[in-house]
């Protein structure tokens, strides 16, 4: 069953002043303001800015002020792993098997721990993020599971994805900022966050993840 669609939602947490951007492809970003030269648009957000082709912007939207309020979905906490016996022993069936468990793409799960950690089980990164779906240790914590125990570790990282895909309406690019920068940050900016290394990580996984007509 396809659960990942290409329908993005606005959430927020508070009030800000700018625009928001609205791309062909339904995503949405909030900037400060907009400049275009030609072919090329500029966005600006704090002392930043983003240069993009004018073709993938569809409009700009004023932002309308008032706080709207974010709702919170709880990550299920499910069994973490199915039974030793039957337990698939390499990260790809490790993946299948965690989007088969959760009604998720097994591409998608399969290109977010490819981005993640490149399929190394033993993987830590820079911030304390740890295994296969880089796992922080209170993330693991909170749903009870040992993310140096690669099973665990992608049954916890599918769960979140879930989670996400619920609380996103199956926005995938909302999905992946979420995953990536974190659900306060996407609700923050009322899409997707302004961050260089947030955009680059979806446009990588956005990419793969279309290929053969997904």
């Amino acid at each position: 069953m396809r659960v990942l669609a290409l329908i993005l939602l606005l959430t927020a947490d508070s009030a800000f002043s700018g625009e928001f951007v609205v791309f062909h492809s339904g995503a949405t970003m909030h900037v400060d303001r907009h400049e275009i030269d030609g072919a090329k648009v500029r966005l600006f957000n704090g002392e930043g800015s983003i240069e993009l082709a004018a073709s993938e912007v569809l409009r700009f939207e004023e932002e309308q002020a008032g706080p709207q309020p974010a709702s919170s979905v709880p990550v299920p906490r499910l069994p973490a792993e199915p039974p030793a016996a039957d337990r698939p022993r390499s990260p790809a069936e490790l993946a299948d098997a965690a989007a088969d468990r959760y009604g998720l793409d097994r591409k998608l799960v399969r290109l977010v721990m490819a981005a993640e950690s490149g399929f190394q089980p033993q993987a830590i990164s820079p911030k304390g993020a740890i295994g296969l779906m880089q796992l922080m240790p209170t993330t693991a914590q909170s749903l009870g599971v040992d993310p140096h125990d690669p099973a665990q570790n992608v049954d916890a990282g599918a769960r979140q994805l879930r989670a996400l895909v619920i609380k996103y309406g199956g926005g995938l690019r909302h999905v992946l900022a979420a995953y990536n920068a974190g659900e306060g940050a996407v609700d923050k900016y009322r899409g997707i966050p302004p961050f260089p290394e947030t955009i680059e990580y979806i446009t990588r996984i956005e990419r793969e993840y279309l290929k053969s007509g997904n």
